[in-house]
Formats: structure tokens, C-alpha cells, sequence
């Protein structure tokens, strides 16, 4: 949030003050949004929306809140969600219509997934580690010793996690004698199945993990689903860092993700990713980003821990830490690749006098065009 006690929409003799009624705390954590660059031009669709302001869901135990097309409609290609289970507290056994990609916020957290082939996953995930279940796989979650808190990230904006398939309402929207003869036992065992979803409900902190490994034919699918990211070091630019999780170091996943820390003063560089979507989650700090779209369109917005923001393919961008301590963000994007295009470089491999001839720049402009990739610079 910007230090100035208020802010008002003037810039030299353009504009005027806003005479209320208004939302200060509001302006202040959205400066760029209230007074405008002079550079922003044009119409571009809202590219934020804040977990703060979505619905959350409580259940016994934890709660889950979205983001979705309904309350983000330029996110046409992924939603996401922001759930908290509790220590031993259970995601009831489901399946998804959507690829699920997923990312420990905080605590640990215990994974069951089977495959068409029978294999067995269990994992225990910590923060940093991430997963991808791909449609129709059946799989649940559990908090561990201090519970869990996790971001969801799926391949369909359309995505609810209010319509999920579960295995209570699958049972109990089954008749009693199919039930009895799918499983060969008489129909009045079946007598104590819930009538509706559990969805979030408390059960007792699972036995280690070898314990319950154990218990069962543990065979492991022949590529994981999940992948111990936290383990990965970043590569380090003179601004910060950024992780890379994609098919070359995750062979299950069709969602990618950059793992992005910008040290006070330094920028992801302006760039753009030419065959997906951005959909990004903002842990720490304060950041804004501009938008660049055909047509001289332009526009700035301001982020936060836990806002979430848009960039859609072939659009320009970078990402500015504005404040004072380091800036992490997760960019996911609908690509099993993370894939983009540096302004600077690609101007660096671009015969000088196109660039000349283009831009009119002078010596020391042409000079600091850099042949290399630069993530993050300062």
C-alpha cells in the first residue's frame, strides 16, 4: 500500500479530487487503478480479482473458496481455489471433470490417488510441492499434524468446486440392490450411508506414512502425481529468482507454473507467453502490473497477497515489485510447457538497424539490449 495518506485522481491539470462518497483503503491498495499511468490507454477487461472477496464455503473443519469464471469472467481457461483443511481433517474421496493442479501454501498435507491401472499413490507434500490429477482420477486429501492450506488450479474457468463427483453422493444416488450386487453383499450394509456429501469433515491424524503404505498393495503409477517442488532450487537473476515446473521436470502434468520472487525494486521483464493463458496467485508483497493488448491498449492494476490476476496469451506484460519487502507470485498457465518471449532479447537478436529504424534509439539504448534471457531484472 502506497505510504501517502490519501490519494486523489489529479495529474498536473488534468482530473479533479473525488468529493466522496469512496472506499479509501480501497484507492490506496489500488493507486494505479484511481490515478491511472499516463501510459494506460484504451479498454481492457478487468485482469484481478481478490480471494478476499470470494464466498467462503466452511465445513466442519476447513473451508474452500473460488475464483471462476462467475466472479472472474476473463478467466475463460482456468479457476482456481484456496482451501484449509485442519489436522487430520479429510477433502472427501472425488473425481473432477477438470485437470486439478495444486500448490502447498502452508502445512503438510497427505495425497491418495488409484489409476485405471490400479496403482496407488500416497504421498505426504509440504510446502512448495505441487500435484496434478488429471480428469476423472479418482483421488482425496487429509491435513496432517498442523493441518494444511493449498491453492487449486484448474483447466476450465467454468470449474465449481460445489460440483465436484463424490463418492457419498455416488453411493447414495444408487439403488440399495445395484449397490448389493456390485459389491456381492447384501443391500442392508449399506443402510448407514450419508444421504448427502460430507465434502470437508474431521477424522483422527493419519498413521505415518509407511504405516498406511503398508496396509495396502502399495504400486506407485509409473509417473507420480505429484512432484517435491519445494526441493527444486530456483534459478537466481539479479532481481530475484524463478522456478520452473513443467513436463520436462514433471512428466504428469498438463498445467505448467513459474514460481516468481522479485526482490524490492525489480521487475519480472516485459514479455509475453505465446501459446497460454497466465493465471496467477499472489503470496507475498505488493506488485503492479501493465497489460498490453493491439490497438494502443493499456493498463495498470496493483496486486497483493492473495489477490489473483489474468494475462491472456500473446498479451505484454511484466510484473513490478512496488513495495518495500519481496514479492512472490505462482503463474499457471493452460500449457504443459512454460514458454515466453523476452522484449529485450528478442530486440537483441533483431538486425540493429530494424531496431534503429523502428524505435530511434540511441547508443546507449542499442547497448543495453542483452542476447540473453533475463527473467527478473533491476
Amino acid at each position: 500500500m502506497t505510504d501517502q495518506a490519501s490519494i486523489e485522481p489529479i495529474r498536473g491539470t488534468r482530473g479533479a479530487d473525488d468529493l466522496g462518497p469512496r472506499n479509501l483503503a480501497l484507492d490506496l491498495q489500488n493507486p494505479d487503478v484511481f490515478l491511472p499511468p499516463e501510459t494506460d490507454n484504451g479498454s481492457i477487461p478487468n485482469l484481478k480479482f481478490p480471494f478476499g472477496m470470494a464466498h467462503n464455503r466452511l465445513e466442519d473443519g476447513g473451508w474452500a473458496r473460488e475464483v471462476t469464471l462467475r466472479e472472474f469472467p476473463v478467466s475463460k481457461s482456468m479457476a482456481g481455489v484456496n482451501m484449509r483443511l485442519g489436522p487430520g481433517v479429510v477433502r472427501e474421496l472425488h473425481w473432477h471433470k477438470e485437470a486439478e493442479w495444486a500448490y502447498i501454501l502452508q502445512g503438510t498435507a497427505r495425497l491418495n490417488v488409484v489409476d485405471p491401472e490400479g496403482n496407488l499413490s500416497i504421498d505426504d507434500l509440504n510446502p512448495g510441492d505441487v500435484w496434478l490429477i488429471p480428469a476423472g482420477i479418482p483421488h482425496a486429501i487429509q491435513g496432517l499434524g498442523e493441518g494444511t492450506e493449498f491453492l487449486l488450479v484448474f483447466d476450465d474457468g467454468n470449474f465449481s468446486e460445489n460440483e465436484t463427483l463424490l463418492i457419498t453422493e455416488y453411493m447414495a444416488h444408487t439403488p440399495p440392490s445395484v449397490l448389493a450386487k456390485n459389491f456381492g453383499i447384501d443391500s442392508s450394509h449399506f443402510a448407514n450411508i450419508p444421504k448427502a456429501e460430507k465434502y470437508i469433515f474431521r477424522q483422527p491424524v493419519p498413521q505415518p506414512l509407511e504405516v498406511v503404505r503398508g496396509q495396502l498393495p502399495y504400486s506407485p503409477p509409473p509417473l507420480p502425481y505429484v512432484l517435491q517442488a519445494s526441493k527444486i532450487e530456483p534459478k537466481s537473476y539479479s532481481g530475484g529468482t524463478v522456478k520452473s515446473i513443467d513436463s520436462r521436470n514433471f512428466p504428469m502434468t498438463t498445467l505448467s507454473a513459474l514460481i516468481i520472487e522479485i526482490e524490492p525494486g525489480a521487475m519480472r521483464e516485459m514479455h509475453w507467453h505465446p501459446d497460454a493463458d497466465e493465471w496467477q496467485y499472489y503470496i507475498e508483497g505488493e506488485a503492479r502490473m501493465t497489460v498490453f493488448d493491439a490497438t494502443s491498449k493499456a493498463r495498470t492494476f496493483n496486486y497483493r497477497a492473495g489477490d489473483v490476476g489474468f494475462v491472456p496469451r500473446t498479451l505484454g506484460h511484466y510484473i513490478e515489485n512496488t513495495g518495500t519487502t519481496p514479492v512472490k507470485v505462482i503463474n499457471v498457465f493452460n500449457s504443459r510447457f512454460c514458454t515466453d518471449i523476452s522484449l529485450n532479447q528478442w530486440m537483441a537478436l533483431t538486425p540493429p538497424d530494424l531496431i534503429r529504424g523502428h524505435l530511434n534509439l540511441d547508443d546507449t539504448a542499442m547497448s543495453a539490449l542483452r542476447q540473453s534471457h533475463q527473467a527478473v531484472v533491476r
